[in-house]
């Protein structure tokens, strides 16, 4: 049905173009209602695929912070180690208990990846990771939006195709 010719999207099988000639498409195959709802059909799978991709979106943007702060603070542990100076920090303990500490030649930070799991690693090797998490992050939100937009442009293309042979 309707299908472009234009290249296919990795979300969809191909990529729905608005109807015209309504009554060619639907010639002597099929009655309008069956058209109706297989366009309804597939507009709730837009739906919820919009809606998949706005969550994801979300995930996405609550992790940003939080890894570009975590590199923010490791890039300050590097630096005060290069200038050979103490590292002065706060150890949270428990929900309310904190500890003062000063940590002389840090070498290594630990890092929680979620799932309560920590991993110790090298301060150099942790700024690479967390610098690597935070670009694709980015990368990752810009492909996430793009293909927001592809959706809600197929969802306005579904809405007036339906609009369209429900007139007809």
């Amino acid at each position: 049905y309707l299908a472009c010719v234009s290249p296919t999207h990795p979300l969809t099988k191909s990529v729905w173009c608005l109807q015209d000639d309504v009554g060619a498409f639907l010639g002597n195959e099929q009655s309008a209602n069956t058209v109706i709802q297989e366009w309804q059909e597939r507009y709730q799978k837009y739906k919820l695929m919009e809606a998949h991709l706005n969550r994801r979106r979300e995930e996405i943007k609550k992790k940003i912070p939080d890894i570009s702060g975590t590199r923010e603070l490791v890039e300050h542990i590097i630096k005060k180690r290069d200038e050979s100076e103490a590292v002065e920090t706060n150890f949270q303990l428990s929900d309310t208990v904190y500890a003062n500490a000063v940590i002389k030649e840090p070498t290594n930070v630990c890092l929680w990846l979620g799932a309560n799991v920590m991993v110790e690693y090298p301060i150099d090797d942790a700024f690479a990771l967390l610098t690597e998490n935070r670009d694709n992050a980015h990368v990752n939100l810009k492909s996430v939006e793009e293909d927001i937009q592809f959706l809600r442009d197929q969802i306005t293309t579904t809405e007036v195709n339906i609009a369209r042979i429900f007139n007809y």
